[in-house]
């Protein structure tokens, strides 16, 4: 498979209490107001639909998650296509090669150790306090006081905030990240919708309109995630152009994913020089797999030794700059938790 989706992750990252400082959130599933434990049953639990007392009252309809949809399954709802399909008209322009096969810049640095934030999803945490990414090093390494006794670390490393008490505290923080145009926070709320979880509805369409407000902020993961859903057929209709323009959008941005997918649409339509650059520029933003892509053209006579060679030294001065004893030791704790490459 050629796709890649950036998941919820980091996005996913706040999914659990340790990693993001939000738990699981014990809500209303209509407003999404923390609820006291008594005010629903374990099967209201079970089945995300307990309600606070107002909602109830006010007879608020609790939205059940769709039935699982084929590739070609589309809304029923035109309002959102046709939303969907002006926000794809309003962005839409010719863009030159020049434009596209610009290396974008690279992530911003991590705050705490300067040490450039690898671009693998699980190489970095967005903490929900202070709105700032952190290396998965720096988000686990121990912190010490001024004469070198480790302290606790469960606060953030950044601007040392505490864990909220309660699911309704994180929620509040949550809130305030949004309302401020916090890109990776708004992103993080449309994979909830998306996906249905942390006490959210699944709402894919709700989903579709956070990334497009995500991606004008400036977050490329959303843009890469609405030319999935034109990519599968995710509530809207599978249409390849659209798909391609928001994988273009995306990439310009710096998502290697988007990248190495638009790389794979030249590949497939017998387009190998535009594919080599496509994946040649994601290598230099540290994906692995576009590397692969190019050994593999390079095994079928497709790209040339120095084509293959020089993404080889791409990817290792990419390395170059992410690597770090601290973050080989959050690794060697947990190489799936904090894996940055």
């Amino acid at each position: 498979m050629h796709l890649t989706i950036n998941n919820t992750s980091n996005a996913t990252s706040i999914q659990n209490g340790h990693r993001n400082q939000l738990l699981i959130m014990k809500i209303c599933a209509a407003c999404h107001k923390d609820l006291p434990k008594e005010s629903y049953s374990k099967k209201q639990l079970k089945l995300d639909q307990r309600r606070c007392k107002v909602c109830i009252t006010n007879n608020r309809e609790v939205q059940e998650p769709p039935p699982q949809q084929d590739n070609n399954d589309t809304a029923d709802d035109d309002g959102l296509v046709k939303l969907l399909d002006s926000m794809y008209l309003d962005g839409e322009k010719k863009i030159s090669d020049e434009e596209l096969f610009k290396q974008p810049p690279p992530p911003e640095d991590c705050p705490i150790c300067f040490l450039r934030i690898p671009n693998l999803n699980s190489g970095w945490r967005y903490q929900l306090c202070c709105g700032k990414q952190i290396c998965m090093g720096c988000y686990y390494a121990p912190l010490y006081d001024n004469q070198g006794k480790k302290v606790d670390n469960k606060k953030c490393p950044f601007c040392r905030t505490p864990p909220p008490k309660t699911s309704g505290g994180g929620m509040e923080r949550y809130k305030k990240r949004v309302e401020a145009n916090d890109p990776i926070a708004i992103y993080n709320l449309g994979c909830y919708y998306a996906a249905g979880e942390n006490g959210f509805p699944q709402d894919y369409p709700k989903a579709l309109e956070l990334y497009d407000r995500a991606g004008g902020l400036g977050f490329a993961a959303a843009y890469n995630n609405i030319g999935y859903a034109y990519d599968f057929g995710k509530v809207v209709k599978v249409d390849k152009k659209k798909s391609t323009h928001y994988y273009e959008l995306a990439a310009m941005r710096g998502n290697v994913y988007a990248r190495h997918n638009l790389g794979y649409f030249e590949n497939m339509a017998g387009n190998i020089d535009r594919a080599l650059m496509h994946y040649m520029i994601a290598v230099k933003g540290g994906y692995s797999r576009s590397l692969n892509s190019i050994k593999d053209l390079y095994s079928n006579r497709q790209a040339t030794k120095v084509d293959y060679a020089k993404a080889l030294q791409s990817y290792q001065e990419y390395l170059s700059e992410i690597k770090s004893p601290q973050r080989d030791k959050a690794v060697a704790y947990d190489n799936e938790e904090y894996r940055y490459y």
